[in-house]
């Protein structure tokens, strides 16, 4: 059978095929996808072509190629630049999956010594305090542990973090003007592994981050990952 190609750009309707494909389940993990000469003959094309659109999608990390073998469908796994701050409902999207939401908790809060010094106001001054599970595909692959200054960022508390993620919210109120970064590794607690579905032997990754709108620390979060099912990449070029 012949594919009917149209306007938008060949390799470009080969990768959808073969989203699409893997979107609606059909073309489950470890599928072996057509190869180079299959993709040819169904689509009219050339080799290069294909060769693009297989290429491409194995680096966006879709396929793995395996030499002598052929090409499959890869288990995908969250990726997140370290140096940036992105929406999560975005990136999962992105990929294709479904993105939902579950809040643990969503109230306000009096800052004690040390996190008034970390926030830079005063002990006892109101904050909210926010957990919140982000899902990909219904499993947990973040789950975000948050305080934030509501006189910095007015109305946080009265959000419904099931329908807006914190960050579209506070990107709106309180656009970034620093953003600090930690990342560790570290040993998960018996109900954080419950919370995120881990095994009892997988790491746990975790960004520290604060960010600062108008000379003013808005937010503190702890983000805390999976290590099987998130992973940090990031690309550097020196000036």
């Amino acid at each position: 059978m012949t594919v009917e190609l149209k306007s938008e750009p060949l390799y470009r309707k080969i990768k959808n095929h073969i989203l699409d494909r893997i979107d609606s389940g059909e073309w489950m993990v470890a599928t072996r996808v057509p190869s180079e000469n299959e993709l040819v003959k169904e689509f009219s094309v050339s080799r290069m072509t294909t060769n693009r659109a297989l290429r491409e999608l194995t680096d966006e990390g879709y396929l793995i190629r395996v030499a002598g073998v052929g090409t499959f469908v890869a288990e995908l796994k969250a990726q997140s630049n370290p140096l940036e701050i992105h929406n999560i409902a975005d990136e999962i999207r992105a990929r294709h999956h479904e993105y939902s939401a579950e809040v643990l908790k969503c109230e306000p809060v009096k800052a004690n010594e040390k996190i008034a010094e970390i926030m830079n106001i005063e002990v006892g001054d109101a904050l909210i305090h926010s957990q919140i599970i982000h899902k990909e595909q219904g499993i947990p692959i973040q789950l975000e542990d948050r305080l934030v200054n509501e006189d910095i960022v007015p109305g946080y508390g009265a959000q419904d973090f099931t329908q807006n993620t914190p960050y579209a919210y506070l990107i709106k109120m309180a656009p970034l003007q620093k953003v600090e970064h930690v990342v560790k590794a570290i040993l998960a607690t018996a109900s954080m592994k419950t919370i995120l579905d881990m095994s009892d032997d997988e790491a746990c990754l975790l960004i520290e981050r604060r960010t600062w709108t108008k000379g003013r620390v808005a937010s503190t979060a702890k983000l805390y990952h999976p290590g099987s099912r998130y992973e940090l990449s990031g690309l550097f070029k020196p000036e």
